[in-house]
This record gives structure tokens, sequence and C-alpha cells, in this order.
């Protein structure tokens, strides 16, 4: 843990001084279509720095997911599953050797707001086009059981910019 967090530390001071590649995408809640923020996608050499700026959150701890397809519509039904393109059906979190759509834990703080860099470090900006990410209702525990990580419904939804 105490590796991680200096790695993430380190990426996070040396992206604003890099020329890396980033990208965006706006949040909406999957069922009112009501604008949550944002999220920047910035290449690191330590991997992707995640950053939200999102209102109007539940507090607490929400999965945080790439998902297959860059669409939100249908309630977020029509992003597809996780990403996996290397088929692996597993879910192991950002850090194990799952599929690559478990991203960090989003943590929403008690003022309903998520504004908390995260890395993923097996992930850069060119594996996310053609994709959307998610936050679910509830928190991700990177496993199998219960199906998913137990994230539950599918809360808000991005499509993720070129």
């Amino acid at each position: 843990m105490i590796k991680q967090l200096t790695t993430l530390c380190l990426a996070l001071a040396l992206a604003p001084l890099s020329y890396a590649a980033n990208t965006t995408a706006s949040i909406y809640s999957t069922a009112r279509q009501e604008l949550l923020g944002t999220v920047t996608f910035v290449d690191t050499p330590y991997g992707l720095v995640i950053t939200p700026q999102l209102t109007n959150l539940f507090p607490g701890p929400h999965g945080f997911h790439l998902h297959q397809f860059a669409k939100c519509s249908n309630k977020g039904v029509d992003a597809g599953g996780h990403f996996d393109p290397a088929k692996t059906n597993s879910h192991k979190g950002p850090y194990g050797k799952g599929h690559l759509g478990d991203l960090p834990v989003l943590i929403v703080d008690a003022d309903s707001n998520a504004n908390i860099p995260t890395l993923a470090p097996r992930l850069k900006t060119s594996d996310l086009v053609g994709l959307s990410i998610m936050i679910h209702e509830g928190s991700d525990n990177y496993s199998d059981t219960p199906p998913m990580g137990g994230g539950g419904a599918r809360f808000a939804c991005g499509v993720i910019q070129k």
C-alpha cells in the first residue's frame, strides 16, 4: 500500500510537468441525464492518472470502471460490460492481472464531491478510445463474488472523448 501511494504521489507530481496525452469524459446520471462533472485522464510514466471533478454523488466508495462501448444510453446498459481486451473474465482490481476495466474505487466525500486523483498503472490514454466510464451505486471488492465485485446499479456514465 505504501509503495502504491508513493507511486501515485510521484505520478501526480510529474503529470503537470509533462506533455502527456490527456482526454476527458463528461459524467451524467443514468436516470435523469443530469451533468455531474468531468473525469480527466492523463498519461504519466507510472500509468494513467484519473482526476474526477464530480458533484451530487452519494458519499462513500463507489465502483469505478471502464466499460467496453462509448455509449451511456438505456441507463448505462448500452455501455456493455467491463473493458476486458485480453478476455480474462476476472475481476482482480486495478493492480491485479484481471480485466483492465477495474479502476481504483471512487471516493465521494461527505459533501457529495469526488475530486481525489487516482492511478491506474496498467492503462494509458490510447487504451480509452471507444470506451465509457461508469460509476456504480456501491463499492467494489475487486473479486468475482458477488458478480462484478458488488458495485451494483450503474449510477453515472460518461463517454470518453478522443
